[in-house]
């Protein structure tokens, strides 16, 4: 006999303490495993860039949206609207409204976005202040 167990996330985050963004990001996980639209890549292009790729086909320049609050880039589409006078014989292709999230690492900012063939491609480099780079010390020699 198989037996299935689920973990309900708002009530075990009731009983701690501390690990409210932990709690968060994994409630965000658990509830967005059955949306899978749109289709995204992430490509490591060196160390320090990457490269998010959204299939965003049938979807305009007017219709995407894309902002970047402290460590949250957020995708968004408007579903295009059709003409009210358009009969169609078959409709296969659903225009739906979406909204991606991807959570950005320390000192990752978004270089520019290209819309191209159906998809939008979001360059991401990360830009480590001088202050915060490791420091090469020089070991000087006493005789």
């Amino acid at each position: 006999m198989t037996r299935t167990m689920t973990l309900d996330l708002p009530t075990f985050a009731r009983s701690t303490v501390g690990f409210d963004r932990m709690l968060t990001d994994l409630d965000r996980k658990f509830a967005n495993t059955q949306n899978n639209y749109p289709p995204y890549n992430v490509v490591e292009i060196n160390d320090d860039k990457w490269m998010i790729s959204v299939a965003v086909a049938g979807f305009g320049m007017d219709n995407l949206d894309i902002t970047v609050e402290k460590n949250m880039l957020t995708v968004e589409g408007t579903a295009p609207i059709g003409g009210e006078d358009v009969k169609y014989l078959h409709k296969g292709i659903g225009g739906r409204t979406f909204r991606r999230q991807f959570t950005l690492a320390e000192h990752v900012e978004v270089e520019n976005a290209v819309l191209e063939l159906g998809m939008l491609n979001i360059h991401l480099v990360r830009n480590v202040p001088e202050a915060l780079q490791p420091k090469h010390i020089d070991i000087k020699v006493i005789n």
